[in-house]
């Protein structure tokens, strides 16, 4: 997994960009670059998103036992992750019968940087946490190439994250992911168990309504 720059100074931007990126922090095996990205940068990564979200409008999905979850979601890229009574998958459409619309440039080059452009995402994945809102301790495994790695990417409100092995029970950590924080979980962390205990409503200013988006690159095929 390449790691972009591990702290080498890049230019001073004027969009808000830090003049170095962050190295990246060990966590539990993941790869955690806070502060990735400058208050200028996630201003306009959101209103890439807004521009995705029009195309493929936020749903509100339950598992494969019928129970509603709490977060609501979309995608872009050549699939979707989706959930329903028929299990967990990657669909070619939304569940309202459109194409999923193209991932980003702005997400994209996130991806290029930390990861590589030799075989870019085909799913970005986008979730939204409102208030109480949270995501149970789960393994992304519905890949066919697990060598290849997960990137998270944090807007808005602060979430702890909570991070374990590959087996369920197992020993956990937790930190604070901030807006502007980005996740890798690669190598032997690509199977780890994972998920949001809570958010804190207020705690950003980025989503004039309050509330977490996280995006989450993965390559399907």
């Amino acid at each position: 997994m390449k790691i972009f720059e591990n702290g080498r100074p890049s230019p001073d931007d004027p969009t808000g960009r830090p003049a170095g990126r962050p190295a990246a922090v060990d966590l539990h095996g993941a790869a955690l670059y806070p502060g990735y990205l400058g208050p200028d940068e996630q201003v306009a990564l959101v209103g890439d998103l807004r521009v995705v979200v029009a195309a493929a409008p936020l749903f509100a999905p339950v598992t494969p036992w019928g129970k509603p979850m709490s977060v609501r979601m979309t995608s872009a890229g050549r699939y979707g992750w989706v959930t329903d009574r028929r299990g967990y998958r990657y669909a070619d459409r939304h569940p309202a019968g459109g194409d999923w619309p193209p991932i980003p440039a702005s997400v994209l080059a996130i991806w290029r940087d930390l990861v590589g452009p030799e075989r870019l995402p085909d799913c970005c994945l986008v979730n939204f946490y409102g208030e109480g809102a949270r995501m149970g301790l789960h393994q992304d495994r519905d890949e066919a190439d697990f060598s290849r790695p997960v990137l998270s990417v944090s807007l808005g409100d602060d979430a702890r994250f909570r991070i374990g092995g590959t087996e369920r029970g197992g020993k956990t950590v937790s930190a604070w992911l901030h807006s502007g924080d980005v996740l890798i979980l690669g190598g032997a962390a690509r199977l780890a168990y994972h998920g949001i205990d809570r958010i804190v409503p207020g705690s950003s200013t980025l989503l004039p309504k309050g509330g977490r988006i996280n995006l989450t690159l993965r390559v399907v095929d």
